[in-house]
C-alpha cells in the first residue's frame, strides 16, 4: 500500500493526546451551538407550536369543528415547550454539527476521499428537509383526515316536545380532544421517520463509492427490500391503505434511484481503471 504524501493529506501526525484534545474541542462547540438553538427555538416556541398544529387544525376546520388541543396536567405546557425547543435546536445547530464532525475527520483522509465524501455530506440533510417536508404537507393531513373519520357526533332530539326520541336511537359521541403532548410527539415522529426514510439514497450511494455494495447485489435484493418497505410503510404510517401505499411507492422510488446511482459511479469507476490500465469490475 503506498504511503500518503503530504499533497495528498493533511497533518494527522499528532500523538492520541492531541487528538483526543481536538475531539473535546469539537464536541464543546456542537454541544454550545445546541444550546443556543435551543434557546432560540425556547424564545419561539409558540410560532414553531402554531406551524406544527396547522395540519391538525385543517383536518377539523375541513369537518366544521373548532381547533384546540388541551392540557393534560399542569406541567404539560411547559414540558411541551421544552420538547419543541429540543426538537428545533437539534434541526437549527445541525449544520454546526456536522461541520464540527467534518472538521474532525477531514485531517485523516485523503484529498480525493475528501471530495467524495463532501457532498454525501451536503445532501443528507437536504434529503432529510425534502423528507420532513413530504410528511408535512403530503402524509399528515391524509393521516389525521383517516383519525378524525373514527369520530361519532350524538343524534339531535326533536324539536316537537310531544315527540319523545326513540330509546333505541340514543348514542354517545366520539368528539376529538387532543392532548397537546400526545400531538406534538405523534407529528415530530411522523417528521423524523420520514426524514430519515429519504437519507435511503444517501445512505446506499454512499455504501456504493466505498465499493461495500454493488448495483447488481441491490438489483438481487429487490424482492427482499420490497418486503421491508413494506413493513416499514405499516410501521410508520397509520392504518390507512392510502398513506401507507404513498410512502411505499415514495420509498421504493428512492431504492430504484439507488441502484441507478450507484450503477453510474461504478461506470465512472471502471472508467477510471481503463485509463490506467487497470483490469475492471467486468474484467
Amino acid at each position: 500500500m503506498a504511503a500518503k504524501s503530504p499533497n495528498d493529506i493533511d497533518e494527522s501526525s499528532a500523538p492520541l493526546i492531541e487528538h483526543l484534545a481536538e475531539l473535546r474541542t469539537r464536541l464543546i462547540w456542537s454541544v454550545l451551538a445546541f444550546i443556543v438553538a435551543m434557546v432560540i427555538c425556547y424564545a419561539v416556541w409558540n410560532p414553531v407550536y402554531n406551524f406544527l398544529t396547522r395540519p391538525i387544525c385543517a383536518a377539523l376546520e375541513g369537518r366544521g369543528q373548532e381547533c384546540g388541543l388541551i392540557l393534560l396536567k399542569l406541567q404539560e405546557g411547559f414540558f411541551v415547550a421544552i420538547q419543541i425547543s429540543f426538537f428545533g435546536g437539534f434541526i437549527l445547530a445541525f449544520p454546526v454539527i456536522a461541520y464540527q464532525l467534518w472538521r474532525f475527520v477531514a485531517p485523516g483522509l485523503y484529498r480525493s476521499e475528501k471530495q467524495a465524501f463532501l457532498p454525501f455530506l451536503i445532501a443528507s440533510p437536504v434529503m432529510f428537509f425534502i423528507g420532513a417536508s413530504f410528511a408535512y404537507y403530503i402524509i399528515l393531513p391524509m393521516a389525521y383526515d383517516f383519525f378524525l373519520g373514527f369520530q361519532q357526533g350524538p343524534l339531535t332530539l326533536p324539536d316537537d316536545p310531544d315527540v319523545a326520541p326513540a330509546a333505541s336511537t340514543a348514542m354517545a359521541g366520539i368528539v376529538f380532544q387532543g392532548s397537546v403532548s400526545e400531538y406534538l410527539s405523534l407529528t415530530t415522529k411522523f417528521i423524523l421517520a420520514f426524514g430519515l426514510s429519504f437519507q435511503l439514497p444517501v445512505a446506499l450511494t454512499l455504501l456504493g463509492k466505498a465499493g461495500l455494495v454493488s448495483s447488481e447485489g441491490l438489483g438481487s435484493m429487490r424482492k427482499y427490500a420490497i418486503v421491508l418497505i413494506l413493513i416499514l410503510s405499516a410501521v410508520v404510517t397509520p392504518p390507512d391503505v392510502i398513506s401507507q401505499v404513498v410512502l411505499f411507492t415514495v420509498v421504493f422510488g428512492l431504492y430504484e434511484i439507488s441502484i441507478q446511482l450507484v450503477r453510474r459511479i461504478e461506470r465512472k469507476r471502471d472508467e477510471e481503471l481503463r485509463a490506467q490500465g487497470l483490469p475492471t469490475g467486468d474484467d
